[in-house]
């Protein structure tokens, strides 16, 4: 079966804004450029939020700055919270911006402290400043396979709120799996009832790997004709306002996973596995990637 798939890499922001101490910016400026040279070709970069809400990303700034110099910044999407963070984004020449409301009334209410109808509003205020097709946008919609707070989501509620969003002219939606209950039933019923909404093409999945369904979920997603996905390296991340919500699918099993089924990412799995090696040193973690697991003790030792 051949197929492209894209893959955008959130593990820069997605990946380490749940981490308990915030990591130097060299650091960060190093695993960006690393995931560059292994063939990724869109990262989410950080968010502009306040960095008493998430000091983890409190030198979002610089780190725009820096990987601007380093010619970088056009394959980057950065996090918008509100009208004020789209006009700093825009201030320090950025292209492509990232939304987020949730599928979940209480989640939205933890995580962005107003209800999903106002998150909307505020995307809504948000992207009238956007008005070059140079701009691209991309919606998250969060907890559209279940909520710590409020159990299942219908999926004709989640449809109702994509339809809301592409109206706002997003490019494309990514939902997701953000506490790891979805299933290949689940995705198969959830995917067709968004399809009434949009295309493909607009389309895209965002696995958190709880339970070990991610890679699963990913496969008949893509037998669905679903093409671009979420995932993060050495499976990094999480989110701090929901209980329960472990680490991204990990890139290295996602580009593994296609490598397998003659897929193309355009990714080197070698440099991939690479990538992370500094920052889960930093972290002192192990990855939770298996792939990475699997073959990175061979590759330190070719390293030395």
């Amino acid at each position: 079966m051949t197929m492209d798939i894209r893959i955008v890499e959130v593990g820069p922001r997605d990946g380490l804004q749940n981490e308990k101490f915030p990591i130097p910016l060299d650091e960060k400026i190093s695993f960006v450029k690393k995931l560059f040279l292994a063939g990724i070709q869109e990262v989410e970069l950080t968010s502009l939020v306040r960095s008493d809400k998430i000091p983890q990303l409190a030198d979002a700034k610089e780190l725009i700055q820096e990987i601007s110099q380093l010619g970088y910044i056009e394959k980057c999407w950065v996090l918008i919270p509100n009208v004020k963070g789209l006009e700093i984004a825009l201030k320090l020449g950025l292209k492509n911006f990232a939304f987020f409301t949730s599928a979940s009334e209480l989640f939205n209410q933890k995580n962005i402290n107003c209800s999903v109808a106002d998150s909307i509003i505020r995307i809504s205020e948000a992207t009238k400043l956007l008005t070059a097709s140079t701009y691209k946008t991309r919606g998250y919609l969060s907890m559209v396979f279940g909520c710590p707070y409020e159990g299942s989501i219908p999926f004709n509620k989640t449809a109702a709120i994509v339809d809301q969003l592409m109206h706002l002219g997003m490019n494309e939606i990514s939902l997701g799996d953000t506490i790891g209950n979805a299933n290949p039933v689940s995705v198969r019923e959830c995917i067709k009832e968004v399809l009434k909404i949009l295309s493909l093409k607009q389309l895209a999945m965002h696995f958190h790997d709880t339970k070990g369904l991610a890679l699963v979920n990913i496969y008949e997603s893509m037998m669905l004709g679903v093409t671009s996905f979420d995932s993060s390296a050495a499976g990094l991340g999480g989110c701090p306002y929901a209980i329960g919500a472990t680490g991204n699918v990990a890139t290295e099993d996602v580009v593994y996973l296609c490598e397998q089924m003659k897929m193309n990412t355009g990714i080197n799995l070698t440099q991939l596995i690479h990538s992370s090696f500094d920052i889960l040193r930093l972290l002192n973690k192990p990855s939770f990637s298996k792939v990475h697991q699997y073959f990175a003790k061979d590759l330190v030792h070719e390293k030395k």
